[in-house]
C-alpha cells in the first residue's frame, strides 16, 4: 500500500465537486448574460436618437416608436416599454429614464434578478 505522501493529484470526488461548481456558475451566467446584452442594445437604441438623422425624432411618441422599432430589429421580446422607459422633453433634449428588472429561475424557488436603472440625456437631432 502506498503512503499518502506519495499520492499526487485530485481524487475523482474532488473533480466531480469542482465540475459541479463550475457547471452551476456557468448555468447562472448563461441565464443572466442575455439580459445584459439586451440592456446594451437598449442603450444603443436610446442614444442613437441623437446621431440618427433619418429617424427624425421630434416628440415623445416619435421616441417611443424609434425604440419600438429598435426592439423589433434586435429581437428583444418580453420587454414592457411603457413601464420601463419614462420620457420627458425639456429644452430640446429628451430625458429618458430606463428602469426595469428581469428574473430568471435558477433552482426551485431561487431566482436570479438583474436590475437596470439609468438616466439618459439625448439631444434632439
Amino acid at each position: 500500500m502506498k503512503s499518502a505522501h506519495s499520492q499526487k493529484g485530485m481524487s475523482v470526488v474532488s473533480w466531480l465537486m469542482l465540475l459541479s461548481v463550475v457547471a452551476f456558475f456557468a448555468s447562472a451566467a448563461f441565464k443572466v448574460l442575455p439580459h445584459y446584452f439586451d440592456y446594451m442594445s437598449l442603450e444603443k437604441i436610446i442614444t442613437s436618437v441623437e446621431t440618427d438623422k433619418a429617424a427624425d425624432v421630434r416628440s415623445v411618441n416619435d421616441f417611443y416608436n424609434h425604440v419600438s422599432k429598435g426592439l423589433q430589429v434586435n429581437s428583444i421580446r418580453g420587454f414592457n416599454m411603457q413601464d420601463a422607459l419614462k420620457l420627458k422633453l425639456e429644452n430640446n433634449e429628451f430625458r429618458a429614464h430606463l428602469k426595469y428588472e428581469k428574473r430568471e429561475p435558477l433552482i426551485e424557488n431561487i431566482d436570479l434578478v438583474v436590475r437596470f436603472d439609468k438616466e439618459f440625456r439625448v439631444r434632439m437631432p
